[in-house]
This record gives C-alpha cells, structure tokens and sequence, in this order.
C-alpha cells in the first residue's frame, strides 16, 4: 500500500516545516513528513526550505547570515495570520525529540537543501543525530545534490537515502543503483512512463513522487503502486487510498 508522507507537514493547512503543521499531519493519519534542513551561521541545524528566511518569515536575508540564537525570535507563521507568533523555525534536533514520544513508526523524509548553498558538514550533522536518536529505520535523506548523497553513502552506508530530480532521466533505477544510493524522489510530471515504476520495483528500488496535491495524480500513482506520495494535501490522499483500497 502506497505510504502517504506529508509535504512539509500538513503544508495546506498550517505554516509549513512547523512543529504545528508536524503534528497535524501525524493525527492526520500520514506515514511520515517530508521537510527541509539548512544550517545556520554557527552550525545549528534547522527546519526551513528556502535559502532566504524573506518568503516563510517575518524578517528577510539568508539563512546562513543569522546565528542559531538570532533565528530563534523569527515568526514563521508565513501566510497564516491565525497561527502568528505561535510557529518558531524548529532545529532538526526538536523534530526528533518530537518524533520519539510518537507511539507508531512515523517516517522523516530529510531533505538536505545543499543545491543553492553547499553548507559543509550539514549532511554529517543530520547522519549523526539519526544515529543519535536511533531512527535509521524510519528515515530517508534526499537531495537535488547528489555528489552530497554518493559521499554522505561512503560514511553512512546503513542510512537510505534517495535522488530528488525533477527531468525525464532515462532509466532513473539504474542511475540511483550506479551511484550507490537506493530510491528515487521526482517531481510527478517527470514520472508518466508506467515502465520507470515497474522497472524500479523490480530493482527493488523504491519510487516516492512529490508534490502530488491532483486527484487524478493520487489514482494514478497509487494505481502504478509507487511506494510512496510526498502531499500537500494529506487528507485527500488518505482518502483516495482508503477508496483503491476498499475497491
């Protein structure tokens, strides 16, 4: 059954990659979260997905300009006036703490937001707390970066991780195999070959699609049996499954 993980929490009800909108989606019914990971000036790890805090936040510049303590008087409300003052930037460290007093497995989808600013060192970081916090199992780093996955592979070959990408590669499954990583995450619309999904199941390489909000995109992918949706819209996702189900 295709795993429903929510796109920066429950990102189309709540300011998105806030512990608000993180536990949304768990009582939601999601399997898990997709979110983003940026290193502060002083190497604290936080939850945010652009470079530039001017879109999300209530203040503007980049994010590798603000030290930790500065970053922790930013309101990252973003456009729900409801929830103003209420949404801090979380660390990665926080999301963990969060993740652990959970009573069922929840999958964390990292991504690491290395394309536009390399951050050296932030993908060790992140490897070390998983290890810290024993959730191996249950997490999956991506990254547009994939330089960054093939060296992070070489110290922590037990963590999985999977290519984000958003082209027709041809023949992704042996790509994401020769490059020693194991899944692969496109943007929907580069997936309409049924045989890209087929191929790579038969690789036994998993297919996460993102950012699938359509309905028509949801049956579809689900139908192809692709092993995970990354959503914006957890509830009509969770819907559409139950209904393939049930059918």
């Amino acid at each position: 059954m295709t795993k429903i993980i929510a796109h920066r929490g429950m990102s189309k009800l709540y300011p998105e990659n806030t512990m608000i909108s993180f536990e949304a989606a768990y009582v939601a019914g999601a399997d898990g979260i997709e979110f983003d990971v940026q290193m502060t000036k002083d190497g604290e790890l936080v939850v945010i997905h652009d470079e530039m805090l001017d879109r999300t936040t209530n203040v503007t510049g980049w994010i590798m300009d603000y030290t930790f303590e500065e970053m922790k008087m930013i309101d990252a409300s973003y456009k729900f006036s409801a929830f103003k003052g209420q949404c801090p930037i979380p660390t990665l460290d926080e999301v963990f703490k969060w993740v652990k007093g959970k009573s069922r497995p929840f999958i964390l989808n990292i991504e690491l937001k290395n394309s536009v600013v390399t951050y050296p060192g932030m993908g060790e970081k992140i490897a070390r707390l998983i290890k810290k916090y024993h959730w191996t199992p249950y997490t999956v780093l991506s990254s547009f970066n994939h330089y960054s996955l093939v060296e992070l592979k070489k110290t922590f070959p037990d963590i999985e991780m999977a290519i984000l990408y958003n082209e027709w590669l041809y023949e992704p499954w042996k790509y994401c195999t020769n490059i020693g990583v194991e899944g692969l995450h496109p943007h929907y619309k580069s997936l309409q070959r049924e045989d890209v999904v087929n191929q790579a199941k038969k690789n036994g390489v998993p297919v996460r699609p993102y950012t699938v909000n359509k309905e028509n995109e949801l049956k579809r992918l689900m139908k192809l049996g692709v092993d995970a949706i990354i959503t914006d819209d957890v509830e009509k996702a969770y819907r559409i499954r139950k209904e393939l189900v049930d059918s």
